[in-house]
Order: structure tokens, then sequence, then C-alpha cells
């Protein structure tokens, strides 16, 4: 199992130069490459005698170029071009596969990283050792134990990070989820998360805390003449916050996954159409700062690797509209409806949490389900025995 550890890193001056230096280098590659292809592919289009470009062709041609027309390049690493002709290769094979859209010009300043194999690096306690540089510091050892596969050097703001892949021959590092039953999850804007337990997890909402700290310094960017020392000071102050409410709103998701994915083993959550709720202009901020794509990504790596199952309900699953105790639903529910009452047994629901219970229920009714025969749970036995389906996991929750 593949899996990255993210380090900060503590270079001195000279280091950071050249860590710069080296994220520049690979963005000048991707680009030249990028545009190497396109000219490449428009003749080979015009004339298909000539070969399609590849990424192991434009590799060979800028390692035969290099030399005479950009000789900066040996001052760093030679994995720096390499890898990032490599990521581009990759990025074409997701635009044709329809994973992806078409690859663009990487920016200055915007994601500046470069990769290295690991042939080309060694790691010695608190210590990454980079070719042509020596031995950098990082703020804490490596967490996992295996196989190591690549880094990938990365700026933030003003920081600088590895992130170090390692190929793990499985998760025991991690204890199995308590198995505290079964919960739904249920996201909002008010409340990051409401748990059919009848717990609410409010979200930190770092966006919202900090925004007028950050209008007041995009202000002062856009007031600063371009090119000057004070617009680049600017920049970099921006910058800095930016990266705090991510960090901010980073640190509070994967508290929150970890904590569900360490105590539930089935965990049913809903699978939300965040894009077309962003065209919702009253609350797109509210939900871009909510990160709920980022939660179901954590939360199904993180349960797998504890031995544990997430359930997504159909997106149009009426998890809110319906009574969880009787089953009746309604015809319309305004967002603004906070509690309603069950015409049907008279029950006051909570919106938020009934919503949690029904994706709870959906959760282990799917699980019961794809188990097999009917009976080998707590669900009750209906009046005609339904067939056995195909098998696709092997426990039943308790």
């Amino acid at each position: 199992m593949l899996i990255a550890h993210k380090i900060a890193l503590d270079p001195n001056n000279v280091q950071s130069t050249y860590l710069a230096r080296a994220a520049g280098t690979a963005r000048f590659a991707y680009n030249w490459a990028l545009s190497e292809w396109k000219r490449q592919y428009e003749a080979w289009k015009a004339d298909n005698r000539l070969p399609k470009p590849s990424q192991a062709a434009l590799r060979r041609q800028l390692n035969a170029i290099k030399r005479e027309r950009f000789p900066w390049m040996l001052e760093v690493t030679k994995n720096a071009p390499q890898m990032a002709i490599i990521q581009l290769g990759q990025a074409f094979q997701n635009f044709f596969a329809g994973r992806a859209r078409y690859p663009t010009f990487r920016r200055k300043g915007v994601h500046d990283r470069f990769t290295l194999t690991n042939d080309q690096f060694d790691i010695d306690g608190s210590r990454l050792r980079i070719p042509n540089l020596g031995w950098v510091r990082m703020r804490e050892t490596l967490r996992f134990t295996g196989k190591v596969m690549s880094a990938t050097v990365s700026r933030v703001a003003d920081k600088w990070f590895v992130s170090i892949t390692v190929d793990t021959p499985d998760s025991s590092h991690l204890p199995k989820a308590e198995n505290q039953g079964a919960v739904g999850v249920d996201l909002g804007v008010s409340a990051l998360a409401t748990l059919s337990t009848g717990e609410t997890i409010p979200g930190p909402k770092a966006h919202k805390a900090l925004l007028d700290r950050l209008r007041r310094l995009s202000r002062s960017l856009s007031r600063k003449q371009k090119g000057s020392s004070n617009r680049r000071k600017a920049k970099a102050k921006l910058a800095k916050l930016h990266a705090r409410i991510a960090h901010v709103r980073s640190d509070a998701m994967h508290k929150l996954t970890t904590d569900l994915a360490r105590r539930f083993h089935t965990i049913g959550i809903e699978d939300l159409n965040v894009r077309g709720m962003m065209t919702n202009r009253h609350l797109a901020r509210s939900i871009a700062d909510m990160s709920f794509f980022e939660f179901r990504r954590q939360l199904e790596y993180k349960a797998a690797m504890r031995g544990g199952v997430v359930k997504v309900a159909d997106r149009f699953y009426a998890s809110s509209k319906t009574c969880s105790a009787c089953g009746h639903k309604l015809e319309a529910l305004p967002l603004s409806v906070r509690e309603w009452t069950c015409p049907a047994c008279g029950i006051v629901h909570d919106r938020d949490v009934n919503a949690a219970i029904n994706l709870k229920n959906m959760a282990v009714s799917s699980t019961v389900s794809a188990c097999g025969e009917e009976g080998s749970g707590r669900a009750r036995k209906s009046a005609v025995k339904p067939s056995s389906t195909k098998q696709e996991v092997s426990f039943v929750p308790v």
C-alpha cells in the first residue's frame, strides 16, 4: 500500500535558494515539454510519418540540448527536469482517459515543487539528503516503515515541505476500528458534521474568521506597483494568510475523519453534488469553507486502513425529508426549516440528526443485504425471503 508522509523542512538561506532554483528548473522543463508536445503533435497530424510526441522522447531531447542551451539546469539535481516531464506524460494519460483536463503551463509561485526518485535521496532520522545540496533538516522523522518510493519537495507560502511516498506491506501500524457500531454523518454549513449519535461537530470556518484580514491584505497588494519590492512583500503576507486558512481547515478535517475511522466500523455518508451546491451565491463561500469532498476522500482511505467501510447514499436519497421512525417522506422541506414534525407518527425531528440516522440505517441495511441471506443480522424479516446477492464484504455489524 502506497502512503505518503508530508514533513516540514527547516532549510537555511542557501538551501532555500537551491530548493527554489530546483523548483524553477522543474517548472521550466514542464513548460518546455508542454510547448514541444503541442508543436510535435500538430506536426504529426500534418504528416503521419513523423513520430508522435511522448515523455520518453522529450526527455531524451532535453538531455541532448540542455548542456548547450540550458547549462543552468546542471546546477540542480537531474531529477527536477526529468520527473517534471514524466509528470507531464502522466497528465496527458489522464487527459486522454477522460480523468482530467488538458495540461496547462505551470506558473511561478503556484505549487512550486520538484520530485526525486528513491535512488537520488537519503533519509537519516530527521535529515534529508538532496543531490548537489547535502543534508536538510526535517521537523520530524518518517513515521512509516517500508520501501521509500519517491519524495516531492514543495513550497507553500514561505515554507518548504517534503512528501515522502512509502510502499508499506500493510496498515498494521494502525489499530483496527473500535467498532462502536454504525454511524451516519450528515454534513452541513452551520455545523460541519452531525452524527446519528446526536453529536455535533462545528466547523472551524477559517476563511470566514479571517475574511476581514484577507480583504485588507488583498487591497494592500492591489495598490502596490508591479515589480516593486513592496509588492513582493505584500504578496508574501497574503500567501501566508491563505496558507494559514488552509492549514486550519486541514487540521480540523484530519481530526474529524481520524476520529470517525477510529471509532466506527460502518459509516454512512451522502453523495453531495458540491459543484451544484456552489452555484448558490448565498452559500457558496460557506460550502467551500467546509471542504465536503476532502472529508469524503479522507474518510474513505482512513476507514479502509482500519478495516472499516464507508457506504455512500445515492445523490437523490431524501435523508432529511424521510422520517427515521416510520419512513414517511415529506413532499418538500426548505433549508430554513431546521425542525419538523412527522405528520404520520407525530415525532419531532431535528433536521440534521434525522438525516444522520437515515444515513446510518442505509449503511447498515446495504451492508447486511450485501453479505448474503436475510436474517444474518438484526434487520427485521420481511414476508417474502429475498434471494442471495453477490458477496461484497465478509462481516456483519453487531
